[in-house]
C-alpha cells in the first residue's frame, strides 16, 4: 500500500455508524500510523488477507493494513483501538479498526482507510490531521464484536468445484486468532490439515465430497483450543458464497 494526502472525498465521511468493535482495558503501545489513497474512503477488496468485499466494507470501512501485526496472516481479522496523540487535533477515543490487509509505511504499524484515519480527528480538525500524513499513535488490541452475526466460512472466489477448495473465515469475534484449519476426511476417519495459502485463506486440492466439516485451532481468551464446525459447507458448494456456522470464535 501507499498513501495519499488527498482528502477531498474523505472528510464528508467522518460521520459514521455504530462500530463493530468495543473497548478493552489492555495497555496501549506507542507507534505511528498513516493512510492510503481511496476515492471512496473505504477499504480495498484486494487486501492481502483475502477477505474480498468484506475487507472493503466491514466495520463501516474502519479497516487497516498492518505490518508486524499481520503475523503472516494470523493477525487478519484482529481489532484494535488506534488513537493519535496530538491533543489539539486528535479525538480521545480514536477509532476501532479491523485488520484486513498488509502494508508498510514510514515506520508505521497501521495504514488506515481514509475513513478510519479521519475518525481519529476532533470535529473540524480532519484537514489538519490529513495534512500530517503520518502521525504518532497509541494502540491496544480489543475484542471484535459483530452484533447479529455468527462466524461465517466463505468459499473463496479462487475455488473451483469440486477439485479445489479455498476458504476464509468472516466475522471472527473476540480476540481470537486462527492458527490452522483441518478438514474431516470421512473415508479414512481423520482430520487433514488445510494449507494456509495466503493471509487468512486456507485451501486444499481434491477436498472430500459430501458435506464438509471443519475444525479450527484457535488462540483466544480460553487459550489454545480446537473448535469444530460440523457440515458447515454443503456438498454442492459454490465459490464466493459465505455459509453461516453455529459457532462463535472468541
Amino acid at each position: 500500500m501507499g498513501f495519499s494526502l488527498k482528502l477531498q472525498y474523505c472528510l464528508v465521511s467522518v460521520m459514521v455508524l455504530l462500530p463493530a468493535v468495543c473497548y478493552s482495558q489492555d495497555y496501549f503501545v506507542k507507534s505511528r500510523a498513516t493512510y492510503y489513497g481511496s476515492p471512496d474512503c473505504l477499504g480495498t477488496p484486494s487486501g492481502a488477507c483475502g477477505f474480498g468485499e468484506y475487507g472493503r466494507s466491514v466495520n463501516d470501512a474502519n479497516v487497516a493494513g498492518v505490518s508486524r501485526l499481520y503475523k503472516n496472516g494470523t493477525g487478519c481479522g484482529a481489532c484494535y483501538q488506534v488513537r493519535c496523540t496530538n491533543p489539539q487535533i486528535c479525538a480521545d477515543n480514536g477509532v476501532n479498526i479491523v485488520v484486513t490487509d498488509y502494508g508498510e509505511g514510514d515506520n508505521t504499524d497501521f495504514i488506515l482507510s481514509p475513513r478510519a484515519y479521519a475518525r481519529m480527528a476532533r470535529p473540524d480538525t480532519g484537514a489538519h490531521l490529513f495534512a500530517y500524513g503520518v502521525v504518532d499513535v497509541e494502540y491496544q488490541r480489543i475484542p471484535c464484536q459483530y452484533s447479529g452475526y455468527k462466524t461465517q466460512v466463505k468459499v473463496h472466489e479462487h475455488s473451483k468445484y469440486p477439485n479445489y477448495l479455498a476458504i476464509v473465515v468472516l466475522y471472527q469475534a473476540g480476540k481470537s486468532e486462527i492458527l490452522s484449519v483441518d478438514i474431516w476426511q470421512e473415508d479414512c476417519k481423520e482430520w487433514i490439515g488445510m494449507r494456509r495459502a495466503f493471509g487468512a485463506v486456507f485451501d486444499m486440492a481434491n477436498p472430500p465430497s459430501g458435506d464438509i466439516s471443519l475444525r479450527f485451532q484457535v488462540r483466544g481468551s480460553a487459550g489454545l483450543t480446537w473448535v469444530q464446525a460440523p457440515n458447515v459447507i454443503p456438498k454442492y458448494w459454490k465459490a464466493g458464497v459465505a455459509y453461516e456456522t453455529d459457532i462463535q470464535l472468541y
